[in-house]
C-alpha cells in the first residue's frame, strides 16, 4: 500500500487528528538509538515540529536525517501508525505559529496565553523539523497486524488466505 493511501485511511486520520504527541526515533551522535515524545502538526503531506536549535536531536538529525515515527493508542484494539522518512531542518527566527499550534494541542485553552508569552520570551530562534513520509503502515489489529502475526495467521489457517 502506498504512503498517501495509508495516511488517508480513516484510522490513520483519526490518530493524526486526535493524538497530539508522536514518538520520534532517530540515531544519536553516539550511534545509539533515541526515541522522544514531541508535539507535531500534520499538514496532509508532512509532519512539522520545532525545537531548540542547540538541542541534541538537531545535531543528530543533521548527521543522519533518517527517522521513524510512531503515533498510537493502546486500545483495545490498539491502533498504531508507523512512518519512516527523512528530516529536513531549517532555523527560523522567533517562535513559529506552528510550534504554538502544536503545543496548544496538549493543553487546555486557558493555558495558551501564558504558555505563548513564556516561550516567546525564551526562544530567539527555533529549528523547524519537517518529515515527509517515505513509508507508512497502519496496524489496527482488525484489518491489519504486524507482518509476523499476519504470516503466522496464514500458516495456521490457510483457508483464510
Amino acid at each position: 500500500m502506498d504512503v498517501a493511501r495509508v495516511m488517508a485511511l480513516p484510522i490513520a486520520q483519526q490518530l493524526l487528528r486526535d493524538e497530539p504527541v508522536l514518538h520520534l526515533s532517530y540515531t544519536a551522535r553516539d550511534g545509539g538509538p533515541r526515541v522522544i515524545p514531541i508535539g507535531y502538526l500534520w499538514d496532509a503531506g508532512s509532519f512539522r515540529m520545532w525545537t531548540v536549535p542547540g538541542s541534541a536531536k538537531v545535531g543528530a538529525l543533521q548527521a543522519d536525517p533518517r527517522v521513524a515515527i510512531t503515533i498510537d493508542i493502546p486500545g483495545p484494539p490498539p491502533r498504531v501508525l508507523l512512518v519512516r522518512g527523512r528530516a529536513a531542518l531549517a532555523t527560523v527566527d522567533g517562535v513559529p505559529d506552528g510550534y504554538l499550534q502544536a503545543s496548544h494541542r496538549t493543553m487546555p485553552p486557558e493555558a495558551w496565553d501564558g504558555f505563548d508569552a513564556q516561550v516567546r520570551a525564551l526562544y530567539e530562534q527555533m529549528t523547524a523539523i519537517t518529515i515527509t513520509p517515505e513509508w507508512a503502515k497502519l496496524l489496527d489489529f482488525e484489518t491489519t497486524a504486524p507482518s509476523a502475526v499476519e504470516k503466522l495467521a496464514r500458516e495456521r489457517n490457510p483457508a483464510r488466505q
